[in-house]
């Protein structure tokens, strides 16, 4: 049994969280004590995105806070923890620097083990809160603002190598995520950033067959995804509905129809992979798993048990990277102080 408090500051969400990792009757546990998340999205909708330098400077006057409500509403002292882990990897370096900073700074002060964590590892932990009998060989899709992955896990995550992440996937975008391809579409439909959940909720009641939107890469053999060619579909079918004077009209039809242009490609994918594999279990996660229209086809196209992370746990959160951390502790990867004090941050995902 360990307690890991996690610290999550790699893009636009500053987040502590305290949870409790045991293991009873051969399976592991994840539980959550306290999450305390600041989100910045009004302070980035005036950009219509997230502006780097402004995430930065806004986790610098929230990363103590936020850590403090954390330990408060989990009713411990950072004494009582027995690792504390931060995510170091990929994000905005800015955004990075601030939350293991803050994490090496706590973790010397109070001779803790500090244990780097992937910030897309974190992602994939996110689904084994609240679901610890996840069967494996098991299919992974994940859909975030910044990372559209598909991967193949044959073991659960105490297995796990550290290079988990690189040997088991098999697709992946080659251009925009999946959350970006939402995101930007919705700029140009004129809805506020995030645009996934606006795209979400005006889709329904649409015709997604109104209007035929491209699917990348559709006629190849490959597990990869490309969006960007449905945003530049959708900027010129807006435009000649502008000229129309029909964008009102029919602005669900086109969302609905956008949506299963983005949707059909990750589904379908994950499907075959998991025929393929033989795989017991999908698994979504990431930001993008929280689409209702995403669940509604999965339950009723997979041919496995899908699984999701709680809607709270979809979006950036210091729980998952808890938890991730967790696994690799209890695999002996804390780190003391002589290792920890040259611990740096990156941008990229590559390991």
């Amino acid at each position: 049994m360990s307690l890991i408090l996690g610290i999550e500051t790699s893009c636009d969400e500053c987040s502590a969280s305290v949870l409790l990792h045991e293991r009873k009757a051969g399976v592991d546990h994840f539980l959550p004590l306290s999450v305390s998340t600041y989100t910045q999205i009004e302070l980035h909708q005036p950009f219509g995105g997230v502006v780097p330098e402004v995430a930065s400077r806004n986790h610098l006057e929230q990363v103590q806070p936020v850590i403090l409500d954390a330990l408060t509403k989990a009713k411990v002292e950072v004494e009582d923890v027995d690792a504390i882990a931060v995510t170091n990897r990929p994000g905005l370096i800015g955004a990075l620097l601030v939350g293991v900073t803050a994490a090496k700074a706590l973790a010397y002060a109070t001779n803790k083990p500090l244990v780097p964590v992937h910030h897309l590892e974190g992602h994939l932990m996110s689904a084994f809160i609240g679901n610890p009998n996840i069967q494996f060989p098991a299919v992974f899709l994940m859909v975030s603002g910044g990372h559209t992955h598909i991967h193949y896990i044959e073991e659960p995550p105490m297995s796990w190598k550290r290079d988990v992440l690189k040997q088991s996937l098999f697709g992946r975008s080659i251009d925009d995520a999946a959350g970006e391809a939402f995101d930007k579409t919705a700029k140009i439909l004129g809805f506020p950033y995030p645009g996934g959940k606006w795209i979400d909720e005006n889709a329904k009641g649409g015709d997604p067959k109104a209007f035929d939107l491209p699917r990348g890469l559709k006629n190849k053999d490959s597990l990869d995804f490309s969006f960007s060619g449905l945003k530049t579909a959708v900027m010129l079918q807006y435009q000649t509905l502008e000229k129309l004077g029909k964008t009102e009209e029919m602005k669900k039809d086109l969302c609905a129809s956008l949506q299963e242009a983005i949707l059909d490609p990750l589904i379908k994918k994950t499907i075959r992979l998991a025929k393929d594999k033989r795989a017991k279990t999908i698994v979504i996660v990431g930001g993008v798993a929280a689409n209702s229209r995403l669940r509604e086809r999965f339950a009723s196209e997979s041919p496995v048990p899908v699984f999701y992370p709680d809607l709270k746990y979809c979006t950036d959160n210091a729980a998952m990277i808890a938890a991730a951390g967790a696994v690799r502790f209890a695999q002996g990867a804390g780190l003391s102080a002589q290792d920890y004090l040259t611990l740096n941050a990156f941008a990229i995902a590559e390991s």
